[in-house]
C-alpha cells in the first residue's frame, strides 16, 4: 500500500496544497512535480506514483495557487511568473524544513518546465536560483512560445480544412461553444494532446471537480485557445539564457506531442550536456499513455545524478 500524505502550506495569504507519494529509501532523493496550465492541477501527473511504488522513491506534488485544491478568488494583478517562482521557493523551502528534504529532482511538465527553466536560471527571472537541485526533467515544454505557437498552427493545418477552418474563426470571435469548434477542438486535443480524454482517465489521473479559477489563469497568463498567445506568457522566451543552465537535465515529449520534436530539439540543444527522450505514438500525456517506459526512463535518469 502506497504512503500518502498531504497539506497545505502558506502562501501569499492562501494555501498550497501538496501531496507526497510514496517514501525515499536510503540513497534516493524526491521528486517534485510542477504541472502544466498554466491553471491545471496535480491531478493529470499521478501516474508518477509508479516511481514511488516501483523504486522507492517519494514524489511530491502540489497545485499551484489558484489552482485545483490551492482555492483562492481571481486575482490577475498578481498572477504571473514572479508568484509562481515565489510559490514553488517556498514549496521547497517547507519540504527541507518538514521533511528534511533540501535536495531534490524536479520534474516540470509543459508550463510546469518552463517553470522549471525559469527556476534552474536563477537570475534575471529569481533570486533564489536553483541550489540543491540535483537535476531536472523538463517534460513536454517549450523554451519560446512564439515557436510553441508556430507549431500548433501548423498541427492544427494537418487537420481536416473545415475543422482547422472552425478554431481559426472561434480565435478571433471568441465563440468556443459552437458544436464545430468542440468537435475540432476533440480532434486536436486526441492527436497531439492526449489519446485517452480526461473524463476518460481513471480517478485518480483527472480533477474530480471543474475549476473556473484555474481556467481564468489559464486565459489570463496564456490565451483563449491553445492558438493564441494574448496573455501574460505572450512573446515568453528563454532561449537565449538556456546556456547557463548548469543542472543535469532530461528532456522528454512525445513524437506526436503538440510539443513537437523541433520545440523539444530547442531545449536539449540550448541546455549544456541535455539528454532527450523521444517516446514514439506518445502526446502531450505521454507519461500517462507509456507510465511503465516512462516512469522507468525518468528514474534511470535521477539515479545518475543522486
Amino acid at each position: 500500500m502506497l504512503k500518502e500524505r498531504e497539506g497545505y502550506n502558506p502562501f501569499a495569504g492562501y494555501q498550497t496544497y501538496y501531496r507526497v507519494a510514496g517514501e525515499c529509501q536510503p540513497g534516493r532523493l524526491p521528486l517534485l512535480v510542477l504541472h502544466g496550465g498554466p491553471g491545471a492541477a496535480h491531478y493529470y501527473l499521478q501516474s508518477l506514483d509508479g516511481i514511488a511504488e516501483k523504486y522507492g522513491r517519494a514524489v511530491v506534488y502540489y497545485d499551484q495557487i489558484s489552482c485545483g485544491r490551492s482555492k483562492t478568488p481571481p486575482m490577475p494583478e498578481r498572477w504571473g511568473c514572479s508568484l509562481f517562482l515565489d510559490e514553488l521557493a517556498c514549496v521547497r523551502t517547507y519540504l527541507a524544513t518538514t521533511f528534511g528534504w533540501d535536495r531534490l529532482h524536479i520534474l516540470g511538465q509543459s508550463w510546469g518546465g518552463m517553470l522549471g527553466m525559469m527556476y534552474a536560471i536563477g537570475e534575471p527571472w529569481h533570486e533564489h536560483g536553483h541550489e540543491g537541485l540535483a537535476s531536472m526533467v523538463v517534460a513536454s515544454s517549450p523554451a519560446s512560445m512564439d515557436l510553441w505557437l508556430h507549431e500548433a498552427i501548423r498541427l492544427r493545418h494537418y487537420l481536416p480544412r473545415e475543422m482547422d477552418e472552425a478554431l481559426a474563426q472561434a480565435d478571433v470571435d471568441g465563440d468556443y461553444t459552437r458544436p464545430e469548434v468542440r468537435a475540432a477542438t476533440a480532434e486536436y486535443y486526441r492527436r497531439h494532446v492526449s489519446k485517452v480524454p480526461e473524463d476518460e482517465r481513471p480517478a485518480n489521473l483527472h480533477s474530480p471537480e471543474p475549476d473556473p479559477v484555474g481556467d481564468e489563469c489559464y486565459h489570463f497568463m496564456q490565451g483563449m485557445s491553445e492558438f493564441v498567445v494574448t496573455g501574460a506568457l505572450s512573446h515568453w522566451s528563454v532561449v537565449d539564457q538556456l546556456p547557463t543552465i548548469d543542472v543535469p537535465t532530461l528532456v522528454t515529449s512525445g513524437a506526436a506531442d503538440e510539443c513537437t520534436p523541433l520545440v523539444a530539439k530547442q531545449v536539449a540543444d540550448g541546455i549544456p550536456g541535455a539528454r532527450w527522450e523521444l517516446f514514439p505514438d506518445g502526446t502531450h500525456w505521454v507519461h500517462g499513455e507509456q507510465p511503465e517506459r516512462y516512469n522507468a526512463v525518468v528514474e534511470r535518469f535521477l539515479e545518475e545524478h543522486e
